[in-house]
């Protein structure tokens, strides 16, 4: 019999054995909440929750299990931010909407553009995307940022769909805290002046045109199906861009079953690329490691560890239970990642490996949520721990 960690956690502290409440009549509850912590030299001490849940909008036997993701933080450094996001399908899967809402004030990682080159102070352990020690190379960047998008898709035939939405990426108050002399001497400073951009914030508005495919048997933790994505982007001047930009996303994941008895036994694999066809971008908006919905792209590195105009990604997972309650699960992963530059490096040139192994533990067998955590390892002795709820794709 299947069971997850807050039955376990329930049972512990009532005394009882392990009871399924949807045998006996009783509702369950959906969502899932944890509490993170964590520590980085420009972030201070942070602590914050992670939440996840959802909801089918119509026949079971139809319609897509809906998810709504929310997290937060606060840090001693005076940094905040707060996300709320969705993937909702209505009622035989006739609409599809998917988009959020991001604040805050936070830092960001700036190691240069581009791959292929190693930044002084590399090998440094990280722990959930950020790194424990100062970098001598890597300037941080404290600033504020509001973000909206919302697409909706309408399904056209079975597992198929076209829509457009629009998206809104504002940066403020942007702070370089690395300076030499009188002038700031960061790569997010040069790539600004180089291009055309303020230092100081911009925005980045746009409208999304998109084509998607999608037979997944659920959104957070898929046993069979695919999903592909293909979105247009165009930044617009009237929509309050700096500048105007033409951008293609594409994204598919695909999971092969490897049990009929044991469908968490499975093979995943997730491309995700952004290649910008004319125009340019604002520094903070370059597509990278952790450009994801999620932030979870390039395990084995930390967050914006390498980013370009044009970025892309591979990852190929094994996935399988170690007990069976399915309460234990583990995973063996391999990922590359690669990025243009301004100085004429293209996508595929370098490539930069990623690999490691992970822990999965069942949190909400409702909602098919766990708790992720992996040790993953990358080029330049790159190396730390990643936590997540939720499969990573």
């Amino acid at each position: 019999m299947q069971t997850d960690a807050k039955e376990v956690i329930s049972n512990f502290f009532s005394g009882k054995t392990h009871s399924d409440t949807s045998a006996n009549g009783k509702t369950h509850s959906n969502f899932s909440t944890l509490p993170s912590a964590g520590y980085n030299p420009s972030v201070g001490f942070a602590i914050g929750l992670t939440s996840t849940g959802g909801h089918t909008f119509g026949n079971p036997k139809t319609t897509t299990f809906s998810v709504i993701n929310a997290n937060a933080y606060i840090s001693t450094k005076g940094l905040a931010t707060f996300e709320a996001k969705n993937n909702i399908f209505t009622n035989n899967d006739t609409y599809n909407l998917q988009g959020g809402i991001q604040a805050g004030k936070t830092v960001a990682l700036d190691y240069g553009v581009g791959t292929g080159r190693m930044a002084q102070g590399d090998g440094s352990f990280s722990f959930n995307n950020l790194p424990l020690d100062n970098n001598p190379d890597v300037f941080s960047i404290k600033f504020n940022y509001l973000k909206f998008t919302e697409r909706i898709y309408r399904k056209l035939f079975e597992h198929v769909y076209a829509g457009a939405g629009v998206i809104f990426d504002t940066y403020s108050n942007i702070d370089d805290e690395h300076k030499l002399g009188p002038h700031l001497n960061s790569h997010n400073f040069r790539y600004s002046r180089m291009n055309h951009f303020p230092t100081s914030g911009y925005s980045a508005n746009g409208l999304l045109f998109n084509m998607e495919y999608n037979s997944r048997d659920h959104l957070n933790q898929p046993h069979t199906g695919m999903y592909a994505d293909v979105v247009v982007r165009l930044n617009e001047h009237w929509m309050g861009s700096e500048h105007q930009s033409a951008q293609i996303k594409t994204e598919l994941r695909d999971y092969w079953n490897l049990s009929k008895t044991n469908p968490e036994h499975l093979i995943a694999f997730w491309y995700w690329g952004c290649y910008l066809l004319n125009g340019s971008l604002p520094y903070l908006e370059l597509p990278g490691t952790g450009s994801d919905a999620a932030n979870r792209i390039g395990r084995g590195y930390t967050i914006g560890r390498f980013k370009g105009p044009s970025f892309a990604y591979t990852e190929a997972e094994y996935r399988f239970p170690l007990c069976g309650s399915k309460l234990f699960g583990g995973v063996l992963f391999a990922n590359a990642e690669t990025a243009s530059n301004t100085r004429g490096v293209k996508v595929g040139e370098f490539i930069e490996p990623g690999a490691g192994v992970g822990l999965r533990i069942l949190f909400n067998k409702y909602s098919r949520s766990n708790l992720c955590i992996d040790y993953g390892m990358g080029n330049y002795a790159s190396k730390g721990i990643f936590l997540g709820l939720n499969e990573v794709f």
